[in-house]
């Protein structure tokens, strides 16, 4: 646990004991998060089953599922959820899957990996909690976060990378362990986006170097980057009518951001078949014809798991800062704050202003005003 953490989950707790005078719905919020687990020895956030798992599905979603369904829509690969539930699944298929992209992209054999939790806490109270799309873990120890950026954000994507790359290595230290201990880190993006026009590279690789003779500093941490838009000259040969035969020419990594770029086009119909005879790929189409067959059962599970997730690490983090203020500034100030803070950051996020209402207890106009 954070330093101070067991005094804030104490004062929190004691607090949510002693509920008179407060509204009854942020009564009966307080009992929930009293359900909620508390940090772990590493100080990772987890959590129970909550009420977060009986939300109603999001009306939005499930119409997009349905349609999807209807119309025999090919799903997009680069959209986050399918993403997910291609490489992160519960299932040999999706393991077998991300085992083969992992090792065409680290150039070695991945023999066995686990996916871990997505979210790595902040490790000071007001810090910033990063979460991941696939963080996982293999062989003997080694970390990757493989993200999907369908397009350039606002923010600074490279200066992004190198946070979460220093988050994966920071979080394998332990007090009176060796540095020469700590395990390669890699942090992988696929972007549907060019990020570096000055260059047709793929994949990009980035390391520690010294500036003039470019030798490595160390080989722990690798950033990688790959821009699928660069994939297009190469791909429209084949589609255009170029003898699909030739795709064996391709490098495995080529393939992967080929398949991830134009799975969802039906004009690359037969380039696809000729790409799904490759193991990997092969895995990874038959966890999206799982999907397709119920494709809004998995938009509900997927929904269910990021909205718990989100709203979790939203609360807490106000929840935290909120006590903070109240011990300074009173109880009951700090606890209206820590509701305010809570709905800001979650209205921020894009949750319904009606979830938003039933978590924190304001009403729908005050959520409006923030």
């Amino acid at each position: 646990p954070q330093p101070g953490a067991e005094a804030h989950q104490s004062a929190y707790t004691e607090r949510g004991r002693n509920t008179e005078g407060r509204p009854q719905t942020c009564a009966k919020n307080i009992k929930t998060f009293e359900k909620l687990k508390r940090h772990t020895s590493q100080g990772r956030i987890t959590y129970m089953k909550t009420f977060f798992s009986r939300l109603p599905f999001s009306r939005a979603i499930k119409r997009q599922a349905r349609i999807y369904a209807a119309q025999g829509k090919p799903l997009n690969i680069m959209t986050d959820t399918v993403f997910k539930a291609v490489f992160a699944s519960d299932d040999e298929d999706s393991r077998a899957a991300l085992r083969s992209l992992l090792s065409c992209i680290i150039h070695r054999e991945v023999s066995h990996l686990r996916i871990m939790n997505s979210e790595i806490p902040p490790d000071l109270l007001k810090g910033k909690t990063v979460r991941l799309d696939i963080h996982v873990t293999f062989n003997d120890g080694e970390q990757a976060d493989l993200e999907m950026q369908m397009g350039l954000s606002g923010d600074d994507l490279k200066t992004r990378a190198a946070f979460y790359a220093a988050r994966l290595l920071s979080g394998q230290g332990k007090r009176g362990e060796p540095y020469r201990g700590l395990k390669r880190v890699y942090q992988i993006f696929f972007l549907n986006s060019v990020l570096f026009p000055g260059s047709e590279k793929i994949p990009r690789r980035y390391f520690l170097k010294e500036e003039q003779e470019q030798d490595k500093l160390s080989e722990v941490v690798e950033v990688i980057f790959y821009e699928l838009p660069k994939v297009e000259k190469e791909a429209v040969r084949y589609i255009e009518g170029v003898d699909v035969r030739e795709v064996e020419n391709l490098s495995p990594e080529e393939k992967w951001c080929i398949y991830m770029k134009y799975r969802h086009e039906e004009r690359a119909g037969k380039l696809m078949e000729k790409l799904s005879q490759e193991e990997g790929i092969m895995s990874a189409e038959r966890v999206l014809e799982r999907v397709n067959r119920d494709y809004e059962k998995w938009a509900r599970q997927l929904f269910r798991e990021k909205a718990e997730m989100d709203y979790y690490a939203g609360i807490a983090s106000a929840r935290l800062e909120g006590e903070a203020v109240g011990r300074a500034e009173g109880e009951t100030q700090g606890y209206e704050r820590a509701q305010r803070e809570a709905a800001r950051k979650l209205k921020a996020r894009g949750q319904p202003l009606e979830e938003i209402a039933e978590v924190t207890g304001l009403s729908r106009e005050a959520i409006e005003k923030l």
